[in-house]
Parts: structure tokens; sequence; C-alpha cells
């Protein structure tokens, strides 16, 4: 196996970068999820049988920025140019999941569609579900979005 380095961009570039990651992600996300609900509501209320199962209700995580600067400094160069920067670190913060890692279940891979639990396991019908709205958004948008 081959060694990794962990490391970090530079803090001017590593500001717009984290910037895209918190504001256009979740946003997209968010819009994807609302325009599948949206085609589901529309389904149902078209439909004269009442649904045979429950639709589960999902959210992405919330996510921000935090700027770490440094000691009684405040201002930010454009990262475009080369002038150095003020502050020291960007993070991205996300929201809590309650439980962490003890709770956390990944549903379906990032390359496909395909549940990651098997039928029968505790929560296979939101991977189910979760399959479901990557079909939605496929058929309604021509686009493989996997998020």
């Amino acid at each position: 196996m081959g060694t990794f380095k962990v490391g970090r961009y530079a803090v001017a570039d590593e500001l717009p970068k984290q910037f895209k990651e918190a504001k256009l992600c979740p946003v997209l996300a968010n819009s994807l999820l609302d325009f599948t609900y949206a085609f589901i509501n529309r389904c149902v209320a078209a439909s004269s049988d009442p649904l045979p199962f429950k639709i589960p209700h999902r959210h992405f995580i919330h996510a921000g920025l935090a700027l770490s600067f440094l000691h009684g400094q405040t201002t930010i160069a454009k990262p475009a140019t080369n002038l150095a920067c003020s502050f020291r670190a960007v993070f991205l913060l996300e929201e809590l999941i309650p439980g962490g890692k003890d709770v956390f279940v990944k549903f379906t891979h990032n390359m496909d569609c395909d549940p990651l639990l098997d039928p029968g396991e505790d929560g296979y019908d939101t991977a189910l579900f979760l399959v479901f709205t990557q079909h939605v958004q496929y058929e309604k948008t021509g686009v493989g979005i996997h998020l």
C-alpha cells in the first residue's frame, strides 16, 4: 500500500474552495431533494389509491465556514491575487449527526445506485428511497449526480 500525505492548500487558495463546498453543495443537494419531494407529492395527489407505505422524510446536513484570523487582524485579501491574507485557516463545519459514527449509516455507494444494505436490514427501506431519489433526479434532469 502506498504512503499518503495529508495536507492543506495555501490559505488564500483554500477559502474559495471551502466557500464553494459550503455554499454550493448543500444548496444543490437540498434543491434536488426538494425537487424529488415535489415530484412525489404530484404523483400522490394524482393517485386515487392511498399509499401502501410511508414516504421517508430526509434532509441533508447543514454546513458553514469558520475562519481563523491572526490575532488583531480581520482583513482578507482577494484570493485571486498573490497578496498574503491575514487569516490563518478556513474550516468547513457540518451539522453534528447525533450518535456520531455509532449511528451513521452509508446507504448507497457514490458511484452506483445499488443499496449497500441487504433486504431485511434496518434502514433498507431508506436505502431504497435514496436509490429512488437518484433515479427521479436522473430521469428529470438527465444528469447523473451522486451526493
